[in-house]
């Protein structure tokens, strides 16, 4: 219980901080209205006659995701597509689980900071900068980790065990880019000779990843 509280802590810390990812609210809250036609930056307000308790609230978490797909990993995000009262607060969270030798493959955030707080299991994690520099760490239940803003990273769970974490963000939409899905898998695709002068292979090489990427029919 004091992790998880220290967990939260940390959270609002982030927000409040002076590298907060989004902009500061300029009302007491501006519940997301989800099904505005009005397009911003962020999203409009719902009359506050037309706000409830529901808005601010979301058991999704609460349970393990299945990860019975081809990474053994699931991300359940709480973000303001899922809660509409965080629009505006600059802050979410997510639970990620991960089979035995599951994998959330290296992808980036855009928009925010991320810390996992590890609920159970134990993970290798990883983020790589701008020089090309590995930072990595083995993980277990009760221990923090933070990827900066905008760096790629992963999680992998080499263990025998499922491995879960609650992962905090200072967006209230963080984005997330999968680095080889948004390589392998863009609509329109991305141009074969641009991805083997990228990764030094001939053709029949990407083609073939592409379809490993490619919508099961």
């Amino acid at each position: 219980m004091a992790a998880v509280l220290a967990l939260f802590v940390m959270t609002f810390a982030v927000v409040l901080g002076p590298a907060a990812a989004d902009p500061d609210l300029l009302q007491d809250v501006c519940v997301a209205d989800l099904t505005s036609g009005v397009k911003v930056n962020g999203f409009t307000c719902k009359a506050i006659a037309n706000i409830s308790a529901a808005d601010f609230s979301f058991d999704g978490l609460a349970k393990p995701g299945l990860t019975n797909n081809t990474s053994g990993s699931l991300v359940t995000a709480a973000n303001v597509e899922k809660i509409p009262g965080l629009n505006t607060l600059g802050v979410s969270l997510s639970r990620i689980d991960y089979a035995p030798g599951g994998l959330n493959p290296p992808h980036t955030h855009p928009r925010a900071t991320e810390i996992v707080f590890v609920l159970e299991g134990k993970l290798d994690v990883g983020f790589i900068t701008t020089a090309n520099v590995l930072i990595s760490k083995s993980i277990k239940k009760g221990e923090i980790f933070v990827f900066p803003k905008g760096l790629v990273h992963f999680q992998k769970n080499n263990g025998k065990v499922p491995a879960a974490v609650i992962a905090a963000f200072n967006s209230q939409l963080p984005g997330t880019q999968s680095i080889a899905a948004t390589l392998f898998a863009a609509t329109p695709p991305v141009p074969d000779n641009v991805l083997t002068k990228a990764f030094h292979v001939g053709t029949k090489e990407v083609e073939k990843i592409k379809s490993r990427f490619a919508p099961k029919k």
